[in-house]
């Protein structure tokens, strides 16, 4: 009897240890499905399109033996040499056939392109076209069947909602080959900075929390449903000394980048001209019996242009782009560029011809 009592207890305890164990193990496994998230979804779909890249660059600098000295510059005048420079950025893959955007500024004077995806493998890269004014470039890969994220819509970005910037900060891409995740919140929608020293305009920005580094240009920034929203393009690091994230970065509207993209991919560059002008001294305008020097000449119209099925002529004076006066003809530039006008646009066109004031409706070429 006594041994019948201690097989049953044993029984019991292992039926009670059995049932602990199970539901130990139901729980963890409620926790690690926990841990799975939206952001980590995020991740996990669109880190095999995001790429490092790094650049080989042409850098001119100038030399001066005797720095400031006029005498000693005027014997031995300043040398101008040429360097290699590397720099490093990130990309995102757009297509299956091995589109890649980044930004212009990565690229810049690149002699060479490698472009780093998960994993480790490497392609020599070939520039499709670049875009100064909007800091955006295209690349093409080899091949084919190539993993490439989803591009969202910068129309609907909601202020406050989760994003995930993706990129290679500080070439830590090519410790691993995995691109690195941040996350915030999209901080805010459609600023503007305006032209830049460089000639790039930064307009409609979003602005993001998200760290955003040295290497993270040209990455994506990308939304809860996997779709990517802006590329990541400049921080405020709120000194000169201080090169880090604190938590202001600004990312390029994808509808913008988009864009840019189509135009990049049909024609290489994004032409936004389509007449020659120059501007009127004193002497042109006492010679054209204009009452100032405002307004710009135009001097070559080409055959077969938009500007020439309009019968714009040569020696016509704009004086004003659309809403805007025109001066010189950096005013028509910053009209075009500014609103980030390109080919297949419209814009209207005042101009003097003698001493009839004109208008026409012109389609950027």
């Amino acid at each position: 009897m006594r041994k019948f009592n201690y097989i049953c207890s044993v029984i019991f305890l292992l039926f009670i240890f059995s049932a602990v164990k199970a539901q130990s193990g139901k729980y963890q496994a409620e926790i690690n499905t926990s841990r799975q998230n939206a952001i980590t979804q995020v991740i996990k779909e669109v880190s095999p399109a995001v790429a490092g890249i790094n650049v080989t660059a042409i850098q001119e600098y100038v030399t001066r033996p005797f720095f400031n000295d006029p005498l000693w510059n005027m014997l031995f005048p300043e040398q101008i040499y040429k360097r290699r420079v590397k720099s490093l950025g990130s990309g995102v893959v757009i297509s299956s056939d091995g589109h890649v955007v980044t930004n212009a500024h990565v690229v810049e004077g690149a002699e060479e392109i490698i472009v780093t995806l998960i994993g480790g493998k490497e392609y020599k890269a070939k520039l499709v076209g670049s875009d100064q004014v909007s800091d955006i470039a295209l690349l093409k890969l080899k091949g084919k069947n190539f993993s490439y994220a989803r591009m969202g819509s910068s129309d609907d970005i909601i202020i406050g909602e989760w994003v995930v910037a993706l990129g290679n900060p500080f070439g830590l891409f090519n410790v691993n080959y995995k691109p690195t995740a941040t996350v915030g919140i999209v901080s805010g929608c459609d600023l503007d900075f305006g032209r830049q020293q460089s000639g790039r305009i930064y307009q409609d920005m979003i602005q993001t929390d998200a760290s955003i580094n040295t290497g993270n240009s040209g990455g994506p920034l990308v939304n809860s449903s996997c779709e990517v929203i802006g590329i990541n393009t400049f921080i405020f690091t709120g000194s000169n000394y201080s090169e880090g994230s604190i938590g202001i970065g600004f990312a390029i509207p994808i509808d913008r980048v988009k864009s840019i993209v189509s135009e990049l991919k049909k024609h290489g560059k994004v032409d936004r001209t389509g007449l020659s002008v120059q501007n009127i001294d004193n002497f042109l305008a006492r010679y054209l019996g204009l009452p100032s020097t405002s307004g710009v000449i135009v001097t070559e119209v080409k055959r077969g242009s938009s500007a020439h099925r309009a019968r714009i002529k040569v020696g016509d004076v704009i004086i004003k782009v659309n809403d805007k006066e025109i001066h010189t003809d950096d005013d028509i530039i910053a009209e075009i560029q500014g609103n980030f006008l390109k080919a297949g646009d419209n814009i209207k066109v005042f101009l003097l011809r003698g001493r009839k004031r004109l208008e026409f409706n012109l389609e950027l070429e």
